[in-house]
């Protein structure tokens, strides 16, 4: 695939940001929320590579974007691979969590932070709060750090577009074909297309999209519906991928349960991997899991949602199963030859009970089983 015409210019501050990130000198890191989404990601390049290019950049510290997650979980984020991608930008130039060690900097007093699309460290980055020097945001005001500068928080639909806008008005230079369309990508897929509707996009996001087509030439539609396609596509995940891409972990009286989200049929799920119960085993030993269940939930041809349980313990399992039964959940049993006794397939009739209601339903049971 040919690179768009241009990208080679940030292809080389991307590997010249690789050499800096060595630890020898003092940094500047744009790093993205924990989640570590297309917007995150595609933001924090682009405002580090503005930012190192312009009269906006650290004259004591490289500026060097961060992405806040282990670099295996890349693969993860399909719909950013897909658009890094389409936008010519190799991950392999790219910085990730596992590549760098903030701690260390931060006691050597060589750590300097931008906060982009969010305005409060995560959890895991509290203590690095005294290096927060700039924020680029379009959530909620946290009224944190108010001597950062550029401190710019905005309720637009995407930080791209609060990015883009700076690009725009400072050195338009910088964005050629691939860069652009990066940008743009993210501010369509975050504002379902710029779609009224969706109740995300303001008139500085129509006006940033008309800029970046006119720069790139792209068909709108056509992007926005490739970008909704690649992010659903799990084509290339393993059970193990599937479980990560989405998954969120609580303890709850006393009993470590996860829940991954996983966007495939069950029946899909189970021809790709015939040992099914053995991956949802490893995975749950792996974090030390009592019980992993996996919300699955895809469209062919009407919304559906199926479950998942695997819980090796046979006395939880029926009290739980029990449970879930008993709820409204409206659970059938999915019959499967490739389930063992420690697995549970069911599809789910009510269609309203996605993982943020389903935790409060197994915190009420854990609870009463103290």
């Amino acid at each position: 695939m040919a690179l768009p015409t241009g990208i080679e210019k940030l292809h080389s501050y991307l590997r010249a940001a690789q050499r800096a990130s060595d630890g020898s000198g003092s940094v500047h890191y744009v790093i993205g929320n924990e989640a570590a989404d297309l917007d995150s990601m595609a933001s924090a390049v682009m405002y580090a590579y503005y930012a190192a290019s312009t009269a906006g950049g650290d004259a004591q510290a490289a500026v060097l974007p961060l992405i806040d997650i282990p670099r295996a979980d890349f693969k993860l984020r399909t719909e950013a691979v897909y658009l890094f991608s389409e936008a010519g930008i190799d991950p392999q130039l790219l910085l990730f969590a596992d590549d760098v060690d903030l701690d260390t900097l931060h006691e050597a007093g060589k750590l300097k932070l931008t906060l982009i699309d969010h305005n409060k460290p995560a959890a895991a980055r509290q203590g690095l709060s005294d290096c927060v020097t700039a924020i680029i945001d379009h959530h909620k005001d946290e009224s944190l750090f108010n001597g950062a500068s550029p401190r710019i928080i905005e309720p637009v639909g995407s930080a791209a577009t609060l990015v883009a806008e700076l690009i725009l008005k400072t050195d338009q230079g910088l964005l050629e074909e691939g860069s652009a369309r990066l940008l743009l990508g993210t501010i369509l897929l975050d504002t379902v297309n710029l779609d009224p509707e969706a109740k995300r996009a303001t008139p500085k996001d129509q006006h940033i999209v008309d800029t970046l087509l006119a720069l790139t030439g792209a068909d709108q539609q056509k992007l926005f519906e490739e970008l909704q396609q690649e992010k659903f596509n799990v084509s290339a995940l393993d059970s193990a991928d599937l479980l990560r891409k989405d998954y969120k972990e609580w303890t709850l009286g006393g009993n470590q349960v996860g829940i991954a989200s996983v966007l495939l049929p069950v029946a899909d799920w189970l021809k790709k991997d015939p040992t099914l119960p053995d991956s949802l085993a490893g995975c749950a030993a792996e974090r030390g899991l009592d019980v992993l269940i996996a919300m699955n939930a895809y469209t062919d041809p009407g919304f559906t949602r199926e479950l998942v349980v695997y819980c090796p313990d046979e006395s939880l399992r029926t009290r739980l199963l029990d449970c879930l039964n008993g709820s409204d959940l409206q659970l059938k049993p999915i019959d499967s030859s490739r389930a063992d006794e420690s697995t549970a397939l069911f599809a789910q009739g009510n269609l309203a009970y996605s993982r943020k209601k389903l935790q409060p339903l197994l915190s009420d049971f854990f609870a009463g089983l103290a």
